[in-house]
Protein backbone atom coordinates (compact mmCIF):
# COMPACT_ATOMS: atom_id res chain seq x y z
CA UNK A 1 0.00 0.00 0.00
CA UNK A 2 1.32 3.42 -0.96
CA UNK A 3 1.95 6.06 1.72
CA UNK A 4 -0.88 8.57 2.05
CA UNK A 5 -0.70 11.94 0.36
CA UNK A 6 1.63 14.22 2.35
CA UNK A 7 0.43 17.15 4.41
CA UNK A 8 2.08 20.53 4.52
CA UNK A 9 4.84 20.57 7.12
CA UNK A 10 2.84 22.77 9.49
CA UNK A 11 -0.19 20.49 9.37
CA UNK A 12 1.95 17.37 9.70
CA UNK A 13 3.60 18.74 12.83
CA UNK A 14 0.15 19.57 14.15
CA UNK A 15 -1.07 16.03 13.46
CA UNK A 16 1.91 14.37 15.13
CA UNK A 17 1.84 16.62 18.20
CA UNK A 18 -1.93 16.15 18.59
CA UNK A 19 -1.48 12.40 18.42
CA UNK A 20 1.44 12.41 20.87
CA UNK A 21 -0.42 14.64 23.33
CA UNK A 22 -3.47 12.37 23.17
CA UNK A 23 -1.32 9.29 23.82
CA UNK A 24 0.31 10.91 26.86
CA UNK A 25 -3.10 12.04 28.14
CA UNK A 26 -4.26 8.44 27.83
CA UNK A 27 -1.56 7.26 30.23
CA UNK A 28 1.09 5.93 27.84
CA UNK A 29 4.71 6.33 29.06
CA UNK A 30 6.54 9.11 27.23
CA UNK A 31 9.33 6.89 25.86
CA UNK A 32 6.72 4.69 24.19
CA UNK A 33 4.94 7.76 22.79
CA UNK A 34 8.17 9.09 21.29
CA UNK A 35 8.93 5.72 19.66
CA UNK A 36 5.40 5.45 18.22
CA UNK A 37 5.55 8.97 16.79
CA UNK A 38 8.91 8.33 15.14
CA UNK A 39 7.58 5.15 13.52
CA UNK A 40 4.50 6.97 12.28
CA UNK A 41 6.54 9.89 10.96
CA UNK A 42 8.74 7.45 9.04
CA UNK A 43 5.60 5.87 7.59
CA UNK A 44 4.49 9.34 6.47
CA UNK A 45 7.84 10.03 4.79
CA UNK A 46 9.82 11.90 7.45
CA UNK A 47 12.72 9.90 8.88
CA UNK A 48 14.45 12.68 10.84
CA UNK A 49 11.66 13.66 13.21
CA UNK A 50 12.78 14.97 16.60
CA UNK A 51 10.22 14.66 19.40
CA UNK A 52 10.32 15.22 23.13
CA UNK A 53 7.33 14.17 25.21
CA UNK A 54 6.58 15.07 28.81
CA UNK A 55 3.48 14.63 30.99
CA UNK A 56 2.53 18.26 30.29
CA UNK A 57 3.52 18.90 26.69
CA UNK A 58 4.99 17.75 23.36
CA UNK A 59 7.76 19.44 21.33
CA UNK A 60 8.24 18.17 17.78
CA UNK A 61 10.15 19.14 14.66
CA UNK A 62 10.46 17.33 11.36
CA UNK A 63 14.26 17.53 11.38
CA UNK A 64 17.26 19.27 12.85
CA UNK A 65 17.19 23.05 12.36
CA UNK A 66 13.55 23.07 11.18
CA UNK A 67 10.59 24.80 12.89
CA UNK A 68 9.14 23.07 15.94
CA UNK A 69 5.59 22.81 17.29
CA UNK A 70 4.53 22.65 20.94
CA UNK A 71 1.27 21.07 22.11
CA UNK A 72 0.00 21.10 25.69
CA UNK A 73 -1.32 17.91 27.28
CA UNK A 74 -4.64 18.97 28.76
CA UNK A 75 -5.96 16.55 31.36
CA UNK A 76 -6.58 12.84 30.98
CA UNK A 77 -8.61 10.84 28.48
CA UNK A 78 -11.32 8.28 29.09
CA UNK A 79 -10.66 4.74 27.96
CA UNK A 80 -12.99 5.10 24.96
CA UNK A 81 -11.05 8.18 23.84
CA UNK A 82 -7.76 6.30 24.24
CA UNK A 83 -9.21 3.50 22.11
CA UNK A 84 -10.01 6.05 19.40
CA UNK A 85 -6.42 7.36 19.54
CA UNK A 86 -5.19 3.79 18.98
CA UNK A 87 -7.53 3.39 16.00
CA UNK A 88 -6.32 6.67 14.48
CA UNK A 89 -2.65 5.74 14.82
CA UNK A 90 -3.27 2.23 13.46
CA UNK A 91 -5.24 3.64 10.52
CA UNK A 92 -2.39 5.99 9.64
CA UNK A 93 0.15 3.17 9.84
CA UNK A 94 -1.95 0.95 7.57
CA UNK A 95 -2.58 3.80 5.16
CA UNK A 96 -6.38 3.47 5.16
CA UNK A 97 -6.86 6.75 7.07
CA UNK A 98 -5.68 9.98 5.51
CA UNK A 99 -3.71 12.47 7.61
CA UNK A 100 -6.41 15.06 7.00
CA UNK A 101 -9.15 12.79 8.35
CA UNK A 102 -6.94 11.79 11.27
CA UNK A 103 -6.35 15.43 12.18
CA UNK A 104 -10.07 16.12 12.06
CA UNK A 105 -10.83 13.16 14.35
CA UNK A 106 -8.15 14.23 16.82
CA UNK A 107 -9.54 17.76 16.87
CA UNK A 108 -12.93 16.37 17.96
CA UNK A 109 -11.51 13.83 20.41
CA UNK A 110 -12.26 15.61 23.69
CA UNK A 111 -15.76 16.47 22.52
CA UNK A 112 -16.68 12.79 22.23
CA UNK A 113 -19.85 12.30 24.28
CA UNK A 114 -19.90 9.79 27.10
CA UNK A 115 -21.85 6.78 25.85
CA UNK A 116 -23.46 6.46 29.30
CA UNK A 117 -25.23 9.12 31.34
CA UNK A 118 -25.32 10.33 34.93
CA UNK A 119 -26.98 7.20 36.26
CA UNK A 120 -24.42 4.96 34.59
CA UNK A 121 -21.52 6.95 36.09
CA UNK A 122 -22.89 6.72 39.61
CA UNK A 123 -23.92 3.12 39.03
CA UNK A 124 -20.42 2.42 37.78
CA UNK A 125 -18.96 3.83 40.97
CA UNK A 126 -21.32 1.61 42.95
CA UNK A 127 -19.98 -1.46 41.12
CA UNK A 128 -16.36 -0.33 41.47
CA UNK A 129 -16.70 0.22 45.22
CA UNK A 130 -18.42 -3.12 45.79
CA UNK A 131 -15.99 -4.96 43.51
CA UNK A 132 -12.84 -3.65 45.17
CA UNK A 133 -14.37 -4.27 48.61
CA UNK A 134 -14.98 -7.91 47.67
CA UNK A 135 -11.27 -8.16 46.88
CA UNK A 136 -9.77 -6.08 49.70
CA UNK A 137 -12.22 -6.52 52.58
CA UNK A 138 -14.74 -9.30 51.80
CA UNK A 139 -17.23 -8.61 54.58
CA UNK A 140 -20.83 -7.51 54.00
CA UNK A 141 -20.69 -4.40 56.26
CA UNK A 142 -17.57 -3.17 54.43
CA UNK A 143 -19.16 -3.85 51.04
CA UNK A 144 -22.26 -1.87 52.00
CA UNK A 145 -20.09 0.98 53.25
CA UNK A 146 -18.10 0.98 49.98
CA UNK A 147 -21.32 1.18 47.96
CA UNK A 148 -22.65 4.13 49.96
CA UNK A 149 -19.37 6.02 50.29
CA UNK A 150 -18.65 5.50 46.60
CA UNK A 151 -21.57 7.77 45.78
CA UNK A 152 -19.86 10.56 47.72
CA UNK A 153 -16.75 10.04 45.60
CA UNK A 154 -18.75 9.98 42.35
CA UNK A 155 -20.65 13.15 43.26
CA UNK A 156 -17.48 15.07 44.12
CA UNK A 157 -15.75 13.82 40.96
CA UNK A 158 -18.59 15.15 38.83
CA UNK A 159 -18.74 18.42 40.77
CA UNK A 160 -14.99 19.02 40.29
CA UNK A 161 -15.15 18.95 36.48
CA UNK A 162 -14.24 22.36 35.15
CA UNK A 163 -13.47 23.66 38.66
CA UNK A 164 -9.71 23.82 39.08
CA UNK A 165 -9.75 24.73 42.78
CA UNK A 166 -12.11 21.91 43.70
CA UNK A 167 -10.20 19.50 41.49
CA UNK A 168 -6.94 20.30 43.28
CA UNK A 169 -8.52 19.61 46.67
CA UNK A 170 -10.49 16.56 45.51
CA UNK A 171 -8.13 13.91 46.98
CA UNK A 172 -8.18 15.59 50.40
CA UNK A 173 -11.94 16.19 50.43
CA UNK A 174 -12.85 12.67 49.30
CA UNK A 175 -10.42 11.03 51.72
CA UNK A 176 -11.57 13.19 54.63
CA UNK A 177 -15.30 12.64 54.10
CA UNK A 178 -15.00 8.91 53.45
CA UNK A 179 -12.61 8.49 56.40
CA UNK A 180 -15.00 10.31 58.74
CA UNK A 181 -17.72 7.89 57.68
CA UNK A 182 -15.47 4.83 58.00
CA UNK A 183 -14.03 5.75 61.39
CA UNK A 184 -17.45 6.76 62.68
CA UNK A 185 -18.94 3.46 61.56
CA UNK A 186 -16.05 1.55 63.16
CA UNK A 187 -16.47 3.38 66.48
CA UNK A 188 -20.17 2.50 66.39
CA UNK A 189 -19.29 -1.15 65.83
CA UNK A 190 -20.81 -1.27 62.34
CA UNK A 191 -17.66 -2.21 60.39
CA UNK A 192 -14.28 -3.79 61.11
CA UNK A 193 -10.96 -2.44 59.88
CA UNK A 194 -11.96 1.07 58.75
CA UNK A 195 -8.74 1.60 56.78
CA UNK A 196 -9.38 -1.28 54.38
CA UNK A 197 -13.08 -0.40 54.30
CA UNK A 198 -12.44 3.20 53.21
CA UNK A 199 -10.01 2.26 50.43
CA UNK A 200 -12.53 0.86 47.88
CA UNK A 201 -14.57 4.10 47.58
CA UNK A 202 -11.45 6.20 46.97
CA UNK A 203 -9.36 3.67 45.01
CA UNK A 204 -10.41 5.21 41.67
CA UNK A 205 -8.55 8.40 42.62
CA UNK A 206 -5.35 6.83 43.99
CA UNK A 207 -2.25 7.69 41.88
CA UNK A 208 -0.97 4.13 41.63
CA UNK A 209 -0.79 4.08 37.82
CA UNK A 210 0.84 7.52 37.81
CA UNK A 211 3.58 6.55 40.26
CA UNK A 212 4.25 3.18 38.62
CA UNK A 213 4.45 4.78 35.17
CA UNK A 214 6.92 7.30 36.60
CA UNK A 215 9.13 4.50 37.90
CA UNK A 216 9.08 2.72 34.53
CA UNK A 217 9.93 6.01 32.75
CA UNK A 218 12.90 6.54 35.07
CA UNK A 219 14.08 3.01 34.34
CA UNK A 220 13.82 3.74 30.59
CA UNK A 221 15.87 6.95 30.85
CA UNK A 222 12.98 9.44 30.69
CA UNK A 223 14.22 11.22 33.80
CA UNK A 224 12.24 14.45 33.53
CA UNK A 225 8.91 12.74 32.90
CA UNK A 226 9.51 10.01 35.47
CA UNK A 227 10.55 12.42 38.20
CA UNK A 228 7.63 14.77 37.59
CA UNK A 229 5.12 11.91 37.73
CA UNK A 230 6.63 10.59 40.95
CA UNK A 231 6.58 14.01 42.61
CA UNK A 232 3.01 14.73 41.49
CA UNK A 233 1.84 11.26 42.51
CA UNK A 234 3.49 11.60 45.91
CA UNK A 235 1.72 14.94 46.37
CA UNK A 236 -1.63 13.36 45.54
CA UNK A 237 -0.93 10.53 47.95
CA UNK A 238 -0.05 13.05 50.66
CA UNK A 239 -3.39 14.84 50.17
CA UNK A 240 -5.24 11.55 50.58
CA UNK A 241 -3.24 10.75 53.67
CA UNK A 242 -3.81 14.18 55.20
CA UNK A 243 -7.54 13.68 54.71
CA UNK A 244 -7.44 10.34 56.53
CA UNK A 245 -5.14 11.63 59.27
CA UNK A 246 -7.34 14.71 59.73
CA UNK A 247 -10.45 12.59 60.12
CA UNK A 248 -8.67 10.31 62.58
CA UNK A 249 -7.43 13.30 64.61
CA UNK A 250 -10.85 14.96 64.78
CA UNK A 251 -12.55 11.74 65.88
CA UNK A 252 -9.66 10.81 68.22
CA UNK A 253 -9.17 7.42 66.58
CA UNK A 254 -6.86 5.05 68.52
CA UNK A 255 -3.94 3.54 66.55
CA UNK A 256 -5.51 0.09 66.96
CA UNK A 257 -8.13 1.02 64.36
CA UNK A 258 -5.38 1.57 61.77
CA UNK A 259 -4.76 -2.17 61.46
CA UNK A 260 -4.52 -3.15 57.78
CA UNK A 261 -5.04 -6.91 58.01
CA UNK A 262 -7.99 -8.37 56.10
CA UNK A 263 -11.02 -9.32 58.20
CA UNK A 264 -13.89 -11.23 56.72
CA UNK A 265 -13.95 -14.08 54.26
CA UNK A 266 -16.94 -14.71 52.04
CA UNK A 267 -15.19 -17.54 50.21
CA UNK A 268 -13.06 -17.99 47.12
CA UNK A 269 -15.88 -16.69 44.92
CA UNK A 270 -15.72 -13.18 46.41
CA UNK A 271 -12.67 -11.77 44.56
CA UNK A 272 -13.82 -13.11 41.20
CA UNK A 273 -17.31 -11.66 41.61
CA UNK A 274 -15.46 -8.51 42.61
CA UNK A 275 -13.60 -8.59 39.29
CA UNK A 276 -16.88 -8.84 37.36
CA UNK A 277 -18.35 -5.90 39.28
CA UNK A 278 -15.14 -3.94 38.77
CA UNK A 279 -15.31 -4.60 35.03
CA UNK A 280 -18.89 -3.34 34.85
CA UNK A 281 -18.01 -0.29 36.92
CA UNK A 282 -14.95 0.64 34.88
CA UNK A 283 -16.88 0.17 31.64
CA UNK A 284 -19.65 2.50 32.83
CA UNK A 285 -17.40 5.20 34.27
CA UNK A 286 -14.84 5.17 31.44
CA UNK A 287 -17.36 4.78 28.60
CA UNK A 288 -15.60 1.60 27.44
CA UNK A 289 -16.69 0.41 23.97
CA UNK A 290 -18.73 -2.83 24.26
CA UNK A 291 -16.25 -4.74 22.07
CA UNK A 292 -13.54 -4.26 24.73
CA UNK A 293 -15.48 -5.11 27.89
CA UNK A 294 -14.91 -8.86 27.64
CA UNK A 295 -11.18 -8.37 27.10
CA UNK A 296 -10.94 -6.10 30.13
CA UNK A 297 -12.74 -8.73 32.23
CA UNK A 298 -10.29 -11.37 30.98
CA UNK A 299 -7.27 -9.20 31.78
CA UNK A 300 -8.54 -8.39 35.27
CA UNK A 301 -9.22 -12.07 35.95
CA UNK A 302 -5.76 -13.30 34.98
CA UNK A 303 -4.16 -10.38 36.82
CA UNK A 304 -6.06 -11.19 40.01
CA UNK A 305 -5.27 -14.90 39.68
CA UNK A 306 -1.56 -14.19 39.27
CA UNK A 307 -1.60 -11.76 42.17
CA UNK A 308 -3.30 -14.28 44.47
CA UNK A 309 -0.91 -17.06 43.43
CA UNK A 310 2.09 -14.83 44.07
CA UNK A 311 0.88 -13.77 47.49
CA UNK A 312 -0.03 -17.31 48.54
CA UNK A 313 3.28 -18.78 47.36
CA UNK A 314 5.52 -16.20 48.99
CA UNK A 315 3.36 -14.67 51.70
CA UNK A 316 4.66 -11.26 50.58
CA UNK A 317 2.46 -8.58 48.93
CA UNK A 318 5.33 -7.39 46.73
CA UNK A 319 5.64 -10.76 44.97
CA UNK A 320 1.93 -10.85 44.24
CA UNK A 321 2.18 -7.32 42.83
CA UNK A 322 5.19 -8.32 40.70
CA UNK A 323 3.50 -11.42 39.29
CA UNK A 324 0.19 -9.65 38.71
CA UNK A 325 1.82 -6.73 36.89
CA UNK A 326 3.97 -9.05 34.79
CA UNK A 327 0.97 -11.12 33.70
CA UNK A 328 -1.07 -7.99 32.95
CA UNK A 329 1.68 -6.40 30.86
CA UNK A 330 2.57 -9.61 29.01
CA UNK A 331 -1.06 -10.56 28.43
CA UNK A 332 -2.06 -7.17 27.03
CA UNK A 333 0.93 -7.10 24.66
CA UNK A 334 0.29 -10.64 23.39
CA UNK A 335 -3.40 -9.91 22.87
CA UNK A 336 -2.48 -6.87 20.77
CA UNK A 337 0.04 -8.96 18.82
CA UNK A 338 -2.60 -11.48 17.72
CA UNK A 339 -5.50 -9.00 17.70
CA UNK A 340 -3.95 -5.74 16.42
CA UNK A 341 -7.34 -4.02 16.40
CA UNK A 342 -7.43 -4.19 20.21
CA UNK A 343 -5.74 -1.25 22.00
CA UNK A 344 -3.17 -2.65 24.42
CA UNK A 345 -3.25 0.34 26.78
CA UNK A 346 -7.03 0.30 27.15
CA UNK A 347 -7.18 -3.35 28.20
CA UNK A 348 -4.06 -2.99 30.38
CA UNK A 349 -4.74 0.17 32.42
CA UNK A 350 -7.75 -1.22 34.36
CA UNK A 351 -5.33 -3.65 36.02
CA UNK A 352 -4.14 -0.73 38.15
CA UNK A 353 -7.65 -0.38 39.57
CA UNK A 354 -7.34 -3.99 40.69
CA UNK A 355 -3.80 -3.89 42.06
CA UNK A 356 -4.51 -0.65 44.00
CA UNK A 357 -0.77 -0.01 44.38
CA UNK A 358 -1.27 3.27 46.21
CA UNK A 359 -3.21 1.81 49.11
CA UNK A 360 -0.34 0.76 51.35
CA UNK A 361 1.46 4.06 50.79
CA UNK A 362 -1.72 5.88 51.74
CA UNK A 363 -2.01 3.94 54.97
CA UNK A 364 1.65 4.42 55.87
CA UNK A 365 1.58 8.20 55.52
CA UNK A 366 -1.56 8.36 57.66
CA UNK A 367 0.18 6.22 60.29
CA UNK A 368 3.14 8.60 60.50
CA UNK A 369 1.16 10.96 62.69
CA UNK A 370 -0.88 8.32 64.52
CA UNK A 371 1.32 5.24 64.89
CA UNK A 372 4.95 6.18 64.11
CA UNK A 373 6.25 2.81 65.33
CA UNK A 374 4.61 0.97 62.40
CA UNK A 375 4.84 3.66 59.72
CA UNK A 376 8.43 2.92 58.68
CA UNK A 377 7.79 -0.73 57.88
CA UNK A 378 4.63 0.13 55.97
CA UNK A 379 6.41 2.83 53.96
CA UNK A 380 9.09 0.32 53.01
CA UNK A 381 6.44 -2.20 51.96
CA UNK A 382 4.74 0.49 49.87
CA UNK A 383 8.00 1.29 48.07
CA UNK A 384 8.55 -2.42 47.46
CA UNK A 385 5.09 -2.77 45.92
CA UNK A 386 5.50 0.25 43.60
CA UNK A 387 8.90 -1.00 42.46
CA UNK A 388 7.62 -4.56 42.05
CA UNK A 389 4.74 -3.42 39.84
CA UNK A 390 7.09 -1.35 37.67
CA UNK A 391 9.52 -4.28 37.41
CA UNK A 392 6.68 -6.65 36.57
CA UNK A 393 5.49 -4.36 33.78
CA UNK A 394 8.99 -4.17 32.31
CA UNK A 395 9.53 -7.94 32.54
CA UNK A 396 6.17 -8.67 30.95
CA UNK A 397 6.63 -6.18 28.11
CA UNK A 398 10.20 -7.40 27.46
CA UNK A 399 9.05 -11.01 27.21
CA UNK A 400 6.21 -10.01 24.88
CA UNK A 401 8.61 -7.95 22.76
CA UNK A 402 10.82 -11.00 22.31
CA UNK A 403 7.86 -13.03 21.06
CA UNK A 404 6.84 -10.18 18.75
CA UNK A 405 10.31 -9.95 17.21
CA UNK A 406 10.47 -13.72 16.73
CA UNK A 407 7.08 -13.75 15.02
CA UNK A 408 8.06 -10.90 12.70
CA UNK A 409 11.20 -12.77 11.71
CA UNK A 410 9.19 -15.91 10.96
CA UNK A 411 6.78 -13.92 8.80
CA UNK A 412 9.67 -12.23 6.99
CA UNK A 413 11.32 -15.60 6.34
CA UNK A 414 8.04 -17.01 5.07
CA UNK A 415 7.63 -14.07 2.68
CA UNK A 416 11.16 -14.57 1.36
CA UNK A 417 10.52 -18.27 0.74
CA UNK A 418 7.27 -17.45 -1.03
CA UNK A 419 9.05 -14.91 -3.21
CA UNK A 420 11.78 -17.41 -4.10
CA UNK A 421 9.35 -20.17 -5.05
CA UNK A 422 7.30 -17.80 -7.20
Amino acid sequence: MQPPAPLADTELRRLLTYLAAAAVAGGQPVHEVEADIRRLATRLGHTGVQVTASPTGIILSLGGGTPATFETVEGTLRLDQSADVHDIRAGLMRGDLTPTDALERLSRLRAMPHRYGFGEFNGGMLCVGAGIALILQPAWPSILFAVLAGQVTATLMRASRGRAALGAMLPFLVAFLVAVGAFGAAMAGLIDNPIRSLLPPIAVLLPGALITTGISELASGAMTAGTSRLVFGAGQLLLFSLGIAGAAWILRIPPSLLDTSTRGDLGLWAPFVGVLLLTVGISAMESVPPRLIGWIAFMLTITLTAQMIGQNLSGAPWFGALLGAMVASFGAAIIELYRPQLPRLVIFLPAFWLLVPGSLGLVSVAQLGLAPATAGATLLMSAEIFSSIALGIMLGSTAARGITIAQRRRHAAKRRRSAQTS
